[in-house]
């Protein structure tokens, strides 16, 4: 599997799983699926209910803990450094193990320098072998990241072909942060799935629009966590090491951007009150 090397030296693999929007009752079936392709990063979060599948599908794997590379997310109603501390503790039991290898703020909300204090507290510890942040839009970022001492490993944004996210790359490469793609494949988007531009170009590799796509994420250094519930989706998403895109290609994808920062409106209060009543832990 090709890595990224983060700020900190750890190596995290460029392709994973993600689990938002798996149901717990599938979280463990897909988890394994996962890992039977092929797939040493999964990524699963508090508010996503499905940790616990998580940790019984690594530990019934038959794989060695070093070789899984596990993402989790502190969520908003578990901010502020002690209810952040306690809820790592809560993840780790869920997940059965002593350390996670990347520990996330969810959300830019709530009280977030304390949870990065319990966070930079469990990194310390070795709970976590590196920590970041997830959906920090670039002054947010930039706000947070300038003053922390440990600075961000990784940010996590909704980023695709539709939304590439090119305004925070200069801000996140002041700290060397590397960027995680969630949504990748635009969640189910026509406007990428079907893209006359994606088909064009994977047909001179034998490819589906979808698998351009997820290579344009890894050739520039984004880390992508395509979901599905089904193992031969997963498998053709895990299919993008056997082709490299030409410069030209590269070129003809930058048009589609649609939305730069993605389709997520994180100014608007009624999408904070939003997230909070889906997921109130």
């Amino acid at each position: 599997m090709q890595t990224i090397l983060l700020n900190n030296g750890v190596k995290m693999p460029i392709l994973g799983y993600g689990l938002f929007q798996v149901p717990p009752q599938e979280a463990e079936r897909c988890t394994r699926d996962a890992l039977d392709v092929g797939y040493r990063l999964i990524d699963t979060a508090q508010a996503y209910g499905n940790e616990d599948g998580v940790g019984n599908a690594i530990r019934k794997s038959g794989l060695k803990r070093e070789d899984i590379f596990i993402v989790t997310k502190v969520w908003i109603t578990n901010a502020g450094e002690e209810k952040a501390a306690r809820s790592i503790e809560q993840s780790l039991k869920k997940l059965q193990t002593d350390y996670v290898d990347l520990l996330l703020i969810h959300q830019a909300y709530g009280d977030v320098f304390g949870s990065w204090r319990a966070m930079e507290k469990a990194y310390q510890a070795g709970k976590t072998r590196a920590i970041g942040v997830s959906n920090f839009q670039a002054c947010r970022f930039y706000d947070f990241a300038s003053v922390v001492d440990v600075k961000p490993a990784v940010n996590q944004l909704q980023c695709c072909v539709l939304c590439q996210q090119n305004g925070i790359l200069p801000e996140m490469a002041r700290y060397d942060t590397k960027m995680m793609a969630w949504g990748p494949l635009g969640q189910g988007a026509d406007d990428l799935l079907k893209s006359p531009v994606l088909m064009e170009i994977g047909a001179q590799y034998g490819k589906s629009a979808a698998q351009v796509a997820l290579r344009w994420l890894i050739q520039r250094g984004i880390v992508a966590i395509p979901k599905s519930l089904h193992k031969e989706r997963m498998v053709s998403n895990f299919d993008i090491f056997d082709f490299t895109l030409s410069e030209t290609d590269m070129q003809r994808i930058e048009p589609l951007n649609q939305q730069d920062t993605g389709f997520r409106n994180f100014a608007d209060p009624n999408y904070l009150r939003r997230i909070i009543g889906m997921f109130n832990l």
